[in-house]
């Protein structure tokens, strides 16, 4: 037998990704996108599979596209055949696309065909019941009228020499970019056109002053009725629009476009919307943000007969995450939530209120279900994504292996779940008998408990995450495990999948219990004779990188070797810049102007002359989530005071690194630095 080798950064990439799966409507076939990347060419292709839910091997729908994805099944059509849509930039009569476009293509094979011109784009979309219409999102001008309209002006907006931004708006970038300028995320219906045709498109909004959410806007936020005479979808009413808006739902009659407003409560924030199988109720998430911003969204329904809605999941201490799925009875709803460290599918009986497991996870990252078949989308902390197949009566089938042939030849570390006691969250400062906190740890491939190991900690961001048995393309456990060292992943106080009151107790305190947490990990570790307790690091990314730099600032020197810290937030006031920055007085107490010392008391930058330990900072100039300044102010900060420090910056990329070539160079920097201050000598291919 060939001995299996450790995961180096080539074979992280060589993995191919799944997507998450539409079901055909006989629950026969899946369809799902498979993204590759190449090292060599530092870029990424996707292409759309079809899997069979009774046997058989997948089957290649597409192979010219570069970016195929989000494909979704039509709905049976009388006489015409199924079709899969799917969004695409493709070349197609000598044109290419510019934006995203909506294409079809039949699941036996064949040409995929563009189903409409859309000067602006086609961010998401949905398929109507008839299999003839789709309805999709594109930002658009308001204050124009037509699709003709719309074309010249985005001809002339992409031919304008000047790249300057101008704006009066709140909310005016998310993530990585700018929001369309002068654009907002309009609603629109598209009738097939035949014999390949183009087809004729309509905006729904147009004129209405209705607009979806402008951060992200996808499929989650609208849905069409069984009889596809009406759309339902979330919106902020208010006036100016900001990142922390509390949405309302509507419904539009398709044919005359009369819109009611269904379900609005200005404490509430509503949204995911999906229609029961007989369209006379609406099942959604609802957040009491006027109770705390931190409030978890629960499941609730709107009845027709009744025009009102009401919360049914109030005494479940899960959050539901979209998408929600209506079992056919109407009785129940599917959606995924996590659960300390896992995330699972789960089903929601409306008669009883009570929710169970449906598929366990690892981390269940998408389903589908049609025809009483089921299939899931799940990876864990020893595989990447996987589809499974579920049919009454039997036993959970894989439906694919695209990356079984890699995996079979690498040696991955065990993966073990711990409990410790961490910090108090009602308790006084030193207590010793703390909350119960999860922590996951990561052996090196052949782990000895006889020899001595190096200590990581992979502190996660958030600070309103619960990462655990899953696998992570970017932060890979498995990867920093291969190269030798304990791996420790503490679900410190402030993480999800723990309850309400776990995940809401760092509200207005940051730093404080999260480090004792931390702490509490490192010190059980210690007491275990194949740890080396004088080799200990600390990394983190985003709310983990904020920790690494608090950490500097209140630990002694010399607890840790070194830290890493990627994205980290550094100064609260500096933050301001960010595009979330209307959350600010709310997870630490007050605006920086009505009460400094109280966001000074949460901010790193405030302890920086206690700060001794080797840092590499870690950036990307297109992170708008948490702003480049940052990780610049803290290097910077570190050589003012003469500590030992390193600065990776990447122009190209943002809070995360999506690159091949970049993560290979993130990989080996990080690998490096942990090895100049006593970590593993970097004698393993990265």
């Amino acid at each position: 037998m060939a001995r299996k080798k450790h995961i180096s950064v080539e074979d992280l990439w060589n993995i191919e990704r799944l997507g998450a799966p539409s079901l055909g409507p006989d629950g026969a076939q899946a369809v799902a996108a498979l993204t590759k990347f190449s090292m060599e060419d530092n870029k990424s292709t996707s292409s759309l599979w079809l899997l069979s839910t009774l046997g058989g091997k997948p089957r290649a729908l597409t192979q010219c596209g570069e970016k195929d994805g989000a494909p979704r099944w039509s709905p049976h059509r009388r006489g015409e055949g199924d079709l899969i849509a799917f969004t695409a930039r493709r070349e197609q009569q000598g044109r290419k696309d510019d934006t995203a476009q909506l294409y079809v293509i039949a699941p036996d094979g064949g040409e995929a065909r563009r189903a409409a011109d859309v000067a602006t784009g086609v961010e998401a979309f949905r398929w109507c019941p008839d299999g003839r219409r789709l309805l999709f999102v594109s930002w658009v001008w308001p204050e124009l009228r037509g699709a003709k309209a719309q074309a010249k002006r985005h001809k002339e907006f992409r031919e304008r020499k000047e790249s300057g931004y101008a704006t009066s708006e709140s909310q005016y970038r998310h993530w990585d970019r700018n929001l369309p300028m002068g654009r907002v995320a309009h609603l629109h219906l598209l009738e097939l056109g035949r014999d390949g045709k183009p087809g004729r498109t309509r905006d729904l909004f147009e004129g209405s002053g209705y607009e979806l959410g402008r951060a992200d806007p996808d499929a989650n936020h609208f849905d069409v009725s069984p009889d596809g005479k009406r759309v339902v979808f979330a919106f902020d009413p208010a006036a100016e629009k900001r990142a922390d808006g509390r949405f309302a739902l509507a419904e539009m009659e398709l044919k005359s476009g009369k819109t009611t407003v269904i379900a609005r409560d200005p404490e509430w924030d509503l949204g995911a919307p999906r229609y029961s199988p007989d369209g006379e109720r609406v099942a959604f998430t609802a957040s009491h943000q006027a109770i705390k911003h931190t409030m978890p969204a629960q499941l609730a329904v709107w009845e027709r007969d009744r025009s009102r809605w009401e919360v049914v999941s109030a005494e479940w201490d899960h959050e539901p995450h979209a998408p929600l799925h209506w079992e056919d009875d109407g009785q129940a709803l599917l959606f995924m939530a996590e659960d300390r460290g896992r995330t699972h599918l789960w089903r929601f009986d409306l008669p009883d209120r009570r929710a169970e497991i449906v598929v366990h996870g690892g981390w269940v990252g998408g389903f589908d279900k049609a025809a009483g078949t089921l299939v899931t989308l799940a990876d864990s902390a020893m595989h990447p994504a996987r589809l499974h197949a579920h049919l009454p009566g039997e036993a959970p089938r894989r439906i694919e292996h695209f990356n079984d042939a890699l995996l079979a030849k690498l040696a991955l570390g065990r993966v073990e779940e711990v409990w410790i006691k961490g910090a108090s969250a009602a308790g006084a400062k030193g207590r010793e008998q703390g909350d119960d906190v999860q922590m996951w740890l990561v052996y090196p491939p052949g782990f000895d408990a006889r020899k001595k190991y190096p200590l990581m900690h992979n502190i996660h961001g958030g600070p309103h995450t619960g990462p655990g048995d899953n696998w992570h393309y970017r932060w890979n456990t498995q990867l920093f495990a291969a190269q030798g060292y304990v791996v420790a992943s503490v679900n410190y106080h402030g993480s999800s999948g723990f309850g309400y009151a776990f995940l809401d107790s760092i509200t207005h305190r940051w730093g404080e219990l999260e480090l004792r947490d931390v702490e509490a990990g490192t010190d059980w570790l210690l007491g275990k004779p194949w740890i080396d307790g004088k080799r200990l690091f600390a990394t983190g990314g985003s709310y983990g990188g904020f920790m690494v730099a608090w950490m500097n600032g209140h630990l002694p020197a010399g607890r840790y070797k070194a830290y890493v810290c990627h994205a980290g937030c550094f100064d609260w006031v500096g933050m301001f810049a960010d595009d979330a920055w209307s959350w600010h007085a709310k997870e630490l107490g007050h605006w920086y102007w009505d009460d400094m010392a109280q966001v000074h008391a949460q901010s790193p930058h405030a302890y920086a002359a206690g700060m001794a330990t080797p840092t590499l900072v870690i950036h990307g100039a297109l992170d708008y989530r948490v702003p480049d300044a940052q990780g610049l102010a803290h290097y910077n900060t570190l050589k003012a005071r003469d500590v030992d420090a390193r600065l990776l910056w990447f122009p190209d990329e943002n809070h995360w690194i999506l690159k091949p070539r970049n993560s290979k160079l993130w990989y080996g920097e990080f690998f490096a630095w942990l090895a100049r201050h006593g970590g593993v000598a970097s004698r393993r291919k990265v």
